[in-house]
């Protein structure tokens, strides 16, 4: 079993994914925010930007992921703790799964594009790190009102 950071709960890390994603949500972006753990420190944290960047892969957990690799010197993350609002996408969950990350932490599901448990089902796929460890519904409720909320004002501004 991959080992867990014991200096903050998931919920503590959780908080900081929120916080993040709040952060881009008043950006403009969807609110999704992710922290990248690694020896007990919080590496880097992101919220997506693909609206900022014009760039359809700059979800939160592509930008921790390659930040992450870029301060670390090096593409395998087998010792860090991916902390994520919403569960990833196939794009992410694939760029998880090639970072070796051994440990994914989420909130909501994502019913039409996550790629874990809701769609593709990426989570049980054989080419997942040996042992990964996946523990979904981590503050699920508040990670589902911020993009509820999200989206109603944005249907709101479109009237």
């Amino acid at each position: 079993m991959p080992s867990i950071d014991k200096k903050y709960s998931f919920q503590e890390l959780m908080a900081l994914a929120i916080e993040t994603a709040k952060a881009g949500a008043e950006k403009g972006e969807v609110p999704i925010g992710a922290v990248l753990v690694c020896d007990g420190k919080i590496l880097v944290r992101a919220h997506n930007q693909k609206e900022s960047l014009a760039d359809p892969t700059a979800h939160a957990e592509m930008l921790v992921i390659r930040s992450g690799a870029e301060k670390l010197g090096r593409w395998r993350l087998d010792d860090c703790q991916l902390y994520v609002t919403a569960e990833p996408c196939v794009m992410c969950m694939g760029a998880i799964i090639q970072a070796r990350i051994p440990v994914l932490v989420y909130g909501a599901a994502e019913k039409k594009f996550g790629g874990v448990e809701s769609t593709a089902r990426l989570g049980q796929h054989p080419m997942l790190p040996k042992q990964m460890a996946i523990y979904p519904g981590i503050c699920e409720q508040e990670c589902e009102e911020i993009l509820k909320d999200f989206f109603k004002q944005r249907r709101n501004e479109d009237e």
